[in-house]
């Protein structure tokens, strides 16, 4: 099973935290499972930015973005050019390093 290494977040995560999880799996979906509350105020429907995230080692193994998700990330606050949205994004066999922002573009905090 890939290793998401999630690094140090002051709300989500302050240690930074490895979690693993199968392929095919979303990052989004892997974060949930192991009580990372990344915000997903769509519920995972590829239709807002709030689950964001920045890939800094294991971009190329997510494979292609398509095009819902492309329009999406240009509404995510701190977009990077390796941006993907967490739900969107998944698990190959490789290990991934994931930043989530500090920020996202919702205005109130879902209770999920």
């Amino acid at each position: 099973m890939p290793i998401i290494k999630i690094m140090p977040h002051p709300e989500y995560c302050p240690q930074g935290v490895e979690i693993s999880a199968k392929a095919g799996t979303s990052i989004c979906e892997a974060m949930l499972e192991n009580n990372i509350k990344i915000e997903h105020a769509c519920e995972m429907s590829c239709a807002c930015s709030t689950c964001h995230v920045v890939i800094r080692e294991g971009f190329k193994s997510l494979g292609e973005i398509e095009d819902g998700e492309e329009d999406l990330l240009d509404m995510a606050w701190g977009l990077e050019p390796n941006s993907r949205l967490s739900c969107q994004a998944l698990l190959s066999q490789t290990d991934v390093t994931v930043e989530i922002p500090r920020y996202t573009v919702n205005h109130a905090k879902e209770l999920h």
